[in-house]
């Protein structure tokens, strides 16, 4: 049976859907998700757009602090474990909100699915493809990442089904079922083979596909000058992207578009973001991660500078679909970059730090984007802007050295 599969994922395809898998299941506790429940959460408890808007940004804050030191459990603990504990979060946050009685619980539950589905469930489906998966590590990594794209096409439209038809509460309680009763057995199922890590740190070997179990720890990374050099560019995507999207309103209603028109351009997103997949992978195999990063940063700068210097009715739908294909880039080859550049023995310490540098970016720019609005930057201002220091986030990549300059693993 395994000789119909891609080659690529021949060798473990268990592991390659419990990959994809981890990263669909994430958007439980993604903002694409929970954004269609403001309007009920802020009428139910009184809250204002700002006051709800300050409680998702505190629980994403705290969410990015504990994943730190919570995210090395992936080198430690069996993967079997792992995702136990963060299904568990997802799904005790799922329970909260679909519960809360008061607005006060409505912290802890933003808190718990940012760190359960955002963090760590996009942390160990990556981490996985990083460890199992040594040869055509660019296909698997770009497999991964198509989960994400296959969760904001479903669970928005089945949440906001369930809402109209039952109520707001009810599609935070059914997921949860649907977490704990069938999510959980079938992940645990997935994992049941997969190496326990410390095998990878235990002794020098190879594994089936010739993975060395060679690696820098946490520490070294630290110390590799490159490593600093590398984290804007993998942060750009996210950054802009979510700046970009979360004042999308505001920028059609400075240009004229519709909210309609806005919401049929996000069509043109998403198939940029799943069809760039196919590309990113194999060209991660083929030239790697960091060449692969720094040029898939390019057809977003397009689309800024589109978003900036055109008005016509065709803008949205040009500057989102470029916009998309960057994002798509951006998930493989900027995944791929960590276990390329630092082996995969503590892969998941390292992982964890990134993952928090990314939710703290995702956090900061709406809020900077915000200010730059109200202070009278136009939509052109902030595309160039951005534009500008995402060309030199990838110019930083192209000078990073081959090879970290810490001391050897």
């Amino acid at each position: 049976m395994n000789s119909r599969l891609p080659r690529f994922i021949q060798t473990n395809p268990s592991l390659a859907l419990f990959a994809l898998m981890a990263t669909a299941l994430s958007g439980f506790g993604q903002t694409f998700f929970i954004s269609i429940f403001g309007s009920s959460l802020r009428d139910t408890f009184e809250l204002s757009n700002a006051t709800y808007g300050t409680y998702y940004s505190l629980a994403t804050l705290c969410s990015a602090i504990v994943l730190v030191r919570l995210g090395t459990i992936v080198d430690r603990w069996s993967l079997a474990n792992t995702i136990t504990l963060a299904l568990g979060l997802l799904g005790a946050s799922a329970l909260m909100l679909g519960t809360a009685a008061h607005w006060l619980l409505l912290i802890p539950g933003f808190f718990l699915g940012r760190l359960g589905g955002q963090g760590m469930m996009t942390h160990i489906g990556f981490t996985a493809a990083s460890r199992y998966f040594e040869r055509d590590r660019g296909k698997v990594m770009a497999l991964t990442v198509s989960g994400l794209p296959l969760s904001e096409a479903l669970l928005p439209a089945a949440g906001g089904l369930i809402l109209a038809a039952w109520g707001w509460r009810s599609p935070w309680l059914l997921g949860a079922a649907f977490l704990f009763l069938l999510a959980l057995p079938l992940m645990r199922w997935l994992a049941r083979d997969a190496r326990h890590p410390s095998e990878f740190r235990s002794h020098t070997h190879e594994d089936g596909d010739g993975a060395s179990a060679s690696g820098f720890t946490r520490r070294q990374a630290l110390r590799d000058p490159g490593l600093y050099m590398a984290l804007p560019g993998v942060l750009a995507v996210p950054f802009t992207v979510t700046a970009i999207l979360f004042h999308q309103t505001a920028i059609a209603e400075i240009r004229g578009w519709s909210l309609e028109h806005i919401a049929l351009a996000f069509s043109g997103y998403a198939l940029g973001h799943f069809l760039m997949l196919f590309v990113a992978g194999p060209l991660v195999d083929r030239i790697g991660a960091r060449r692969s990063l720094a040029m898939g940063l390019y057809p977003m700068v397009a689309g800024l500078v589109v978003m900036a210097l055109t008005h016509a009715v065709w803008t949205p739908f040009l500057y989102l679909a470029l916009t998309g294909m960057s994002q798509g880039f951006a998930g493989t080859a900027g995944n791929a970059l960590w276990p390329e550049r630092y082996g995969v023995a503590h892969i998941g310490a390292i992982r964890s730090l990134a993952q928090a540098a990314m939710v703290l970016s995702t956090s900061a720019s709406p809020v900077l984007a915000g200010l730059a609005l109200d202070a009278g930057v136009t939509p052109a201002g902030l595309g160039l802007t951005l534009a500008g220091a995402t060309v030199a986030a990838s110019l930083m990549l192209l000078l990073v050295p081959d090879t970290p300059s810490s001391s050897t693993p």
